[in-house]
């Protein structure tokens, strides 16, 4: 099983919400459309869902053209962020409903019904309505709708973002056991790149209503093919800044450092450094030893890790490092560049090295 989108492009008034865009998307393991709000990730999912009117391409569902075909012809899925689920009916029946305009026999309902309930642990409220369930709780129910669906494709738009972070904690680890080994292809939308990562399987980066970049979740992360693929997958945002590349060294202002083996062969000239806040530190080490001085704007303590926003050059940069750090806002720090993890890209915004 496999969704194919064949350059499906998506016009409202004139006006191009989604560039020509193909995917091919395979079951057995997380599809992630990783961008940012207004990036296109909603509308993708609903022209693939049949929500939307998609303007020219083609959409095929295990080599069927489904490009006109409605929503319930498709055989597929949507759980959104927010709970949607049928006020009025218990959540036995609210998780049985597509099943019964299926046409499923009862015994068959009740089983389907029960598994899935018993996987997402709400079994003791069956015959509760949604209103006497928590936020989690609901979207449980959402879910276990659509793991009783048993579709062919199952779009989750966020599902997660209006949970707080214990139950989003604990659902994120239980979504991929949820679809693993039922055929389906497993589309999920999200805005932070923490759990495109967590979530692995395949990414596709969404900036301006195209994808930027598609591939192996892990491998995108280390090697973006161009700095605005590496934007939109960090958080905090990248660190950015033009360089001169002269002989062995590259130049950042007054600060040099040694090429590395991965760029010693790239041309002297203009590029753009680009290194996660993760790679900048308070305290130089082994391998963050350049140093970056700048007076720092904003300070947050988050958990185990502390950052630091600071001036340098002209530049927002941002620090990230495990601990709890003395930083005060409007005074002078220096910290290290890990220069070993710096990626650079040519003027143009493709990757160099």
């Amino acid at each position: 099983m496999a969704l194919v989108l064949n350059e499906i492009t998506k016009v409202v008034q004139g006006v191009t919400h989604i560039k020509p865009t193909s995917l091919t998307l395979e079951k057995g393991h997380f599809n992630v459309l990783l961008g940012e709000t207004g990036a296109g990730k909603t509308s993708l999912i609903k022209m693939m869902a049949g929500l939307d009117p998609i303007a020219s391409g083609q959409v095929l569902m295990d080599g069927t053209d489904v490009t006109t075909l409605s929503t319930q012809k498709r055989k597929i899925s949507l759980v959104h962020q927010f709970f949607v689920n049928y006020p009025h009916m218990t959540v036995y029946d609210n998780i049985a409903s597509p099943l019964k305009v299926a046409g499923m026999a009862k015994s068959e309902i009740q089983g389907r019904v029960e598994e899935a309930a018993d996987i997402l642990k709400l079994r003791p409220m069956l015959n509760r309505r949604p209103h006497e369930l928590s936020g989690g709780q609901q979207q449980r129910c959402a879910l276990a709708r659509a793991i009783a669906k048993d579709s062919q494709a199952v779009f989750l738009d966020e599902p997660l973002a209006n949970l707080d972070y214990k139950l989003r904690e604990e659902l994120r680890e239980l979504l991929p056991e949820l679809f693993a080994g039922r055929g389906a292809v497993v589309v999920y939308a999200t805005s932070e790149p923490e759990e495109a990562l967590l979530l692995g399987g395949q990414t596709a980066l969404m900036a301006d209503g195209h994808v930027a970049q598609f591939g192996t979740t892990a491998d995108i992360y280390r090697a973006p093919a161009t700095l605005a693929a590496a934007r939109i997958f960090s958080d905090p945002p990248i660190n950015s800044a033009p360089v001169v590349k002269r002989g062995a060294q590259f130049a950042m202002g007054n600060i040099t450092w040694d090429a590395g083996p991965d760029t010693t062969d790239l041309t002297d000239g203009p590029y753009t450094v680009a290194v996660r806040p993760h790679h900048i530190l308070p305290n130089p080490t082994v391998t963050a030893s350049v140093p970056l001085e700048g007076r720092i704007s904003v300070t947050e303590l988050s958990g185990s890790e502390s950052s630091a926003h600071f001036e340098f050059d002209d530049h927002g940069w941002v620090s990230l490092a495990h601990g709890a750090h003395p930083y005060k806002v409007g005074e002078n720090h220096t910290f290290f560049l890990d220069a070993g993890a710096c990626l650079y890209f040519a003027p143009d915004g493709s990757r160099a090295a």
